[in-house]
């Protein structure tokens, strides 16, 4: 797990310069702080900071090559099936002077050329240098858990591991894409392959890139399916899916540093540790967050799995003085991100580095599994789709007319926001509850010159991603939807960031790509049963984890902002979101945003989510565009006094 960074010039008589690629890899220096190298030839030049998890000797250090020198790679990740690579590599005449997984990337690529990322299992996010073909080949794992940026200008291209990267180019002007901030404002992320700042792209997961005689091209190498069932029972199903999980579990248990899981109280944490403890030598090291607001704090339910597996178990409280981290917030996730249990998440990764290097966790489960509860609400509107659409929308109407709930999470709030979308066809009725900003409340928002540089309504992504699904059942599809979109850029994001901000990689068995296809391939049914969420899952884990894990509600990992935003966020927000500089972006009507900020305040309506989104976008404004940061230090001190550092 490292940090990696790269330019290729365009012309051959503009040779790269050695002190520009070390910036660019001192800028991303949290992601690696093991080591830092850097090799150049002529217009080419890889960067690398590394984390040292497998062969921590100096034959690891990269940018690394092949033995004869024509082939080098920049690496960040880990491949999960490099041994077994390895010796089919070996048998093929390939001789090895490494124990890293990282040279095995190399040899795979000469053997196999650009299908070698059909062989490689794991999180990645890689370039390799082609000396006889002149080519740059960069690739990222098929699920998006490893980041990649590219740049481009008349000069060549640059690519890093965060955007941040780039600015130490001189010939780099940070400026913001309104479109992709108008994207961010419905989402709350930057959907790929936008970014934040203008002229910078994400390559997406499941792609590689080629840079070719001054072309740049970029393909896709891998499509989840879901349109071909297998034909299984559900006893069957049970025991495939536990022994998936199960391999999916030991081969990321690989690690010549101290490693360990974070631990939620939830099914998918619990049932990793649960997994790790029958395939361990020793105690787990678990790490736990939660908050002094009953209504989200999961600790209980996280003690009585340490407890059954006896684990060497952390806990930690999220209190609102956690708003302080917000300079480092913005500083490391390099883009406007307004999933506020990135805090809890950069606390707990923080944390947890100080006894780990590595921590397995249970990101992807409610995606492969249908768990959560926008997918249950699907199904009971189909069951409302059979009255006339002007009965419908006739019921949104109404909805929107009554006062705001005062609890965000409340049965009301949710019942308000289901019938409001009645009127909708189901892809734009799910469209609109993944929505901070639905489309009305965009253009009520935004002004006329903002709403013309952001182009077409962002949920047009989202609908294209159900157009382009093969999956024969709504769920299905609607899980599609999920992995390709909400997974890859908000939860890895937020979950990337905050752990390498800290030097700790996170590994994820719910996302071992062979698990994902199994899942995929699963009936709906077996998915959301009824009520049931994530109902085969639970069926397979059950006898490793107590009843009262597998059958109590979904908990979110969400902040309390709605209490934060009417007393500890309060003075923050109204010096934030109603301040000059804000005004003077042109982006927002003044007087919308203020009334919902007194509304919020007064507890008229419910506005937390949106007002933390409109709080992201400023600071990530003053830390990037407003001054030109070159540290976590300098982009605080250009924030000025909105927040404490």
């Amino acid at each position: 797990m490292c940090g990696i960074a790269g330019r290729v010039n365009f012309s051959s008589r503009r040779p790269v310069s050695a002190h520009l690629m070390r910036e660019m890899c001192d800028l991303i220096a949290h992601r690696g702080p093991d080591g830092s190298d850097v090799w150049i030839s002529g217009p080419v030049g890889l960067g690398h900071r590394r984390l040292a998890i497998i062969d921590l000797s100096p034959a690891g250090t990269q940018p690394m090559s092949t033995a004869d020198g024509k082939l080098w790679l920049t690496f960040n990740g880990e491949i999960y099936n490099f041994l077994e690579l390895r010796a089919d590599l070996e048998g093929r005449g390939h001789r090895f002077r490494s124990h890293t997984d990282s040279e095995v990337i190399l040899y795979a690529y000469r053997e196999f050329g650009l299908s070698c990322l059909d062989k490689l299992r794991g999180m990645f996010a890689f370039a390799i240098w082609d000396v006889p073909q002149q080519r740059l080949f960069v690739a990222r794992d098929r699920l998006g858990k490893k980041p990649l940026f590219y740049w481009t200008n008349r000069d060549g291209v640059a690519f890093a591991s965060e955007p941040k990267a780039f600015l130490a180019d001189p010939s780099f002007s940070p400026a913001p894409d309104p479109a992709a901030l108008s994207a961010y404002l419905t989402y709350q992320y930057v959907p790929s392959p936008q970014s934040a700042f203008a002229g910078v792209r994400k390559l997406p997961p499941a792609h590689y890139l080629l840079v070719d005689d001054g072309r740049l091209s970029v393909h896709r190498y891998w499509k989840l399916r879901y349109a071909d069932k297998r034909r299984i029972t559900e006893q069957e199903a049970v025991e495939e899916l536990r022994a998936r999980l199960r391999e999916a579990v030991k081969v990321r248990l690989m690690s010549d540093v101290p490693l360990g899981a974070f631990l939620s109280g939830g099914i998918d944490s619990g049932s990793i540790v649960a997994l790790m403890s029958e395939l361990g030598t020793g105690p787990v090291k678990t790490f736990s967050i939660g908050f002094e607001e009953k209504d989200h704090d999961e600790l209980p339910f996280a003690r009585l799995v340490a407890k059954r597996y006896a684990t060497d178990h952390r806990e930690f409280v999220v209190r609102p003085d956690a708003v302080q981290i917000l300079p480092k917030l913005v500083w490391h996730y390099n883009e406007p991100f307004a999933d506020s249990s990135a805090i809890p998440t950069f606390i707990l990764c923080g944390l947890t580095r100080r006894d780990v290097t590595v921590a397995l966790n249970g990101d992807a489960g409610d995606e492969n599994f249908a768990g959560y509860e926008r997918y249950r609400a699907n199904v009971l509107a189909k069951h409302d789709d059979r009255l006339p659409r002007r009965v419908r929308q006739s019921i949104g109407r109404l909805a929107s007319a009554l006062p705001g709930s005062r609890s965000g999470p409340s049965l009301a709030s949710k019942g308000r926001r289901f019938l409001e979308a009645l009127g909708e066809t189901r892809e734009r009725r799910y469209v609109r509850w993944m929505s901070h900003f639905h489309n009305s409340q965009r253009i009520e928002l935004c002004t006329p010159e903002f709403l013309r540089l952001g182009g077409p309504d962002p949920a047009e992504m989202l609908l294209a991603t159900y157009a382009a699904s093969d999956a024969l059942d709504f769920v299905d599809a609607t899980l599609d939807v999920d992995v390709n979109n909400y997974l890859p850029d908000d939860l890895l994001v937020k979950v990337d960031i905050a752990s390498m901000a800290h030097g700790l990689e996170a590994r994820s068995p719910l996302l071992d790509h062979p698990l994902v296809e199994f899942a995929a391939s699963l009936p709906a049914d077996l998915k959301l049963r009824g009520g049931t969420k994530k109902y085969i899952l639970k069926e397979a884990v059950r006898p490793l984890l107590p009843a009262e894990i597998i059958d109590r509600p979904k908990m979110g990992f969400g902040v309390p902002l709605e209490a934060w935003f009417r007393h500890e966020l309060k003075e923050l927000a109204y010096d934030v979101l109603l301040s000059d500089s804000l005004r003077d972006r042109g982006y927002f009507n003044q007087t919308v945003v203020k009334r919902i900020l007194n509304e919020h305040v007064s507890g008229a309506r419910v506005w937390h989510y949106q007002l933390w989104n409109l709080l992201m976008l400023e600071l990530w404004h003053r830390a990037f565009i407003d001054r030109r940061p070159t540290s976590c230090d300098s982009a605080a001190e250009s924030l000025g006094s909105a927040v404490v550092a």
